[in-house]
């Protein structure tokens, strides 16, 4: 995507006169592009993301392509090979449910808990839904390690609050008519009373489930046990066979961190013999919806409606090679990624970030340095994880090696199957390995970016360095008041309500005074009530979770606070020119309320609001701005103007 804006980075003629940026910053840069902006038919939102993102799509589809013909065996072929697999619609056609049979006769074979915990772990390693959700990550009492973490799982609704929330009674009764549907469709009898036995099942899976709030929490989320407690949790039923159809390296179990323990020692009272005709059904149920997008025509339609119209509003589904696109990229990110960044990342804007992450460390260092909160005690052991963090931008070092896996061009649902095993079978085995520092979590071709609070380290995809977020020939303030921000954003994460918790290595610890941690706790309980009582324009009835988003705002708060001061160090002490009419802190301020350009669907923007750990644009926008003293002597803010706050009511906290 290139900017349209002229050198001062922001698309002047876009901003919206008659809505003053004292009263809504959001919609006096994005209000005209809303107004005019149909949503694409395929798509639940649309906006700077979301438009980076389909000049991502393109280029990936043409590398895609472009690897169908490439050497037989290479990795390049087998990026062609699965999505050849997946655009062989003839095929899929023609084998409607097939793909189905052999998973479905193993649940046949079910005749106890043993055997259906056994069966689970062997589903588990193929991509199927499970009860619990493993995944590997380096522990955080020891960082220099891999453990495997479990959490809750089992539901097919976006979380818990969904199966018990009076505003989404709509939702369940979709959802229960879907299962219903989806059956039938796999050639089930008696459909309706098997959707009966899972909804119930889920429904009191999920009473067992911990809030969205309350997983946040990476302390009580912390709970490293021997197999031995772990299987003590679950009293009454035995792990074992489980355990050993996951597989994986010995000793891969000795020890396991349980993000939830109460919910493994509530699921043991729904494992019971009487019950095992509706963990049947149940696993039947995971079987064909874990494999519906990849089945013929009706299973694909009935998994849209429900998964897209129902859930996000979104009216059609996406074309076929936009979804090919996306099971490669989720399958192969990282060989796709390669080529994409050969053509179309530039050394330089490497080079210009370093400077940016630099002046963005630099102030976050000026800023806890002269911080009045907090003692010297603490801001030494702060400073001192700042000194350890580590940047990663544009690509990994290393590259995944894909030599392992097999792909073959003319089986779609043992493709996926398989690139599922190969991605379960290669996190196991990181146990009992050193601590890989190189790898990425995001692929180069991502629009995004992300904190890793037990490896201390940000990181910033080769994708999003492009406007409206970077532009290296644009004035250095739109630059600040955008990537600037993303880049304070997601070194704040190391400073906020959890990753505050974590010290310069990513281990776990207390590295806070007492009365160090009360103040900090004092000014985050003031940012939730202040985002408690918020609520979307476009969905006055749904209000912010101030409680589920605070770390989220406190890394929008930091960050644009710390990349002001980044800017102003960038200057190194001259006066910031006028572009375009503009003063700089203009420039910064009007290009970070273009950053957050988005339009949603209504359905979309509720199940965010429900869901999603970030605020809605609007208030990453507005609300953060509210706080920040800058903003007020940049457009001459006052108390007759609706983004006015008290100046005792602001908070600062980094």
């Amino acid at each position: 995507m290139t900017s349209d804006a002229s050198s001062s980075g922001i698309q002047t003629d876009e901003l919206d006169p008659a809505v003053r940026p004292q009263d809504d910053l959001f919609r006096h840069v994005n209000g005209a592009w809303i107004d005019r902006t149909e949503i694409p038919d395929d798509k639940a939102r649309y906006g700077s993301f979301y438009l980076l993102a389909e000049e991502a799509e393109k280029a990936v589809r043409e590398i895609v392509i472009e690897s169908q013909s490439a050497e037989p065996g290479t990795e390049a072929r087998k990026v062609g090979d699965l999505f050849t697999s997946f655009t062989d619609e003839e095929r899929i056609e023609a084998l409607g449910a097939a793909p189905l049979e052999p998973l479905l006769a193993e649940v046949e074979k079910v005749t106890d808990v043993t055997s259906f915990t056994r069966l689970l772990g062997s589903l588990e390693k193929q991509g199927m839904p499970s009860v619990v959700q493993l995944f590997v990550d380096n522990d955080p009492g020891d960082p220099e390690r891999y453990v495997v973490f479990v959490e809750q799982g089992g539901l097919g609704l976006p979380d818990e609050s969904y199966y018990r929330d009076e505003k989404f009674e709509s939702v369940r009764t979709a959802y229960r008519a879907f299962v219903e549907q989806m059956l039938g469709l796999a050639g089930l009898d008696d459909a309706s009373a098997r959707a009966d036995r899972v909804i119930e099942l889920e429904t009191a899976l999920a009473s067992h489930h911990w809030s969205n709030v309350a997983t946040r929490d990476s302390d009580k989320t912390y709970n490293l046990l021997p197999w031995a407690e772990f299987d003590a949790l679950a009293e009454g039923v035995d792990l074992t066979a489980w355990r050993d159809a996951v597989g994986g390296p010995a000793g891969v179990f000795d020890e396991l961190v349980v993000r939830e323990p109460s919910f493994v020692t509530g699921l043991a009272t729904l494992l019971t013999d009487d019950r095992v005709d509706a963990w049947r059904d149940w696993l039947r149920w995971q079987i064909v919806r874990s494999t519906a997008a990849y089945l013929s025509t009706p299973f694909v339609e009935a998994n849209f409606g429900f998964y897209g119209r129902t859930l996000t509003g979104t009216p059609v589904q996406r074309a076929r090679w936009k979804r090919g696109v996306s099971l490669v990229e989720g399958a192969l990110g990282e060989a796709v990624g390669r080529i994409y960044v050969e053509r179309h990342f530039a050394p330089e804007a490497k080079t210009a970030m370093d400077v940016l992450v630099a002046h963005l460390v630099e102030a976050y260092r000026q800023s806890i340095t002269g911080l009045e909160w907090m003692t010297d005690e603490t801001r030494a052991r702060a400073l001192e994880k700042l000194e350890k963090f580590t940047p990663k931008i544009g690509f990994p070092s290393t590259w995944r090696d894909y030599s392992a896996l097999s792909i073959d061009p003319a089986d779609l649902v043992g493709n996926v199957r398989a690139t599922a095993a190969f991605g379960f079978d290669r996190e196991l085995g990181k146990i009992g390995k050193p601590l890989d520092r190189d790898e990425w979590f995001m692929t180069p071709q991502t629009i995004n970016a992300y904190y890793n609070p037990g490896m201390n380290e940000i990181v910033f995809p080769a994708a999003i360095l492009q406007f409206p977020f970077f532009d290296e020939n644009r004035d250095a303030a739109a630059n600040y008041g955008a990537i600037g921000a993303v880049i304070g954003h997601e070194i704040g994460h190391g400073f906020d309500d959890q990753g505050s918790k974590y010290d310069g290595d990513g281990k776990l610890t207390d590295w806070w005074t007492p009365a160090d941690r009360e103040a900090f706790e004092k000014l985050t309980s003031s940012l939730i009530a202040q985002y408690d009582a918020l609520a979307p324009k476009q969905v006055p009835d749904h209000h912010v979770n101030g409680a589920l988003t605070i770390g989220e705002n406190i890394g929008d708060l930091g960050g644009l606070s710390i990349a002001w001061k980044a800017y102003l160090i960038s200057l190194d002490g001259d006066e910031p020119p006028v572009v375009d009419g503009l003063t700089g802190a203009e420039r910064f301020f009007l290009s970070w309320a273009q950053a957050w350009q988005i339009k949603l669907r209504d359905e979309e923007a509720i199940r965010l609001i429900s869901i999603d750990p970030h605020s809605p644009n609007e208030f990453r926008c507005n609300q953060i701005v509210r706080n920040i003293d800058e903003f007020y002597e940049t457009f001459g803010v006052t108390e007759s103007d609706a983004l006015w706050l008290p100046a005792e009511e602001r908070v600062t906290i980094w």
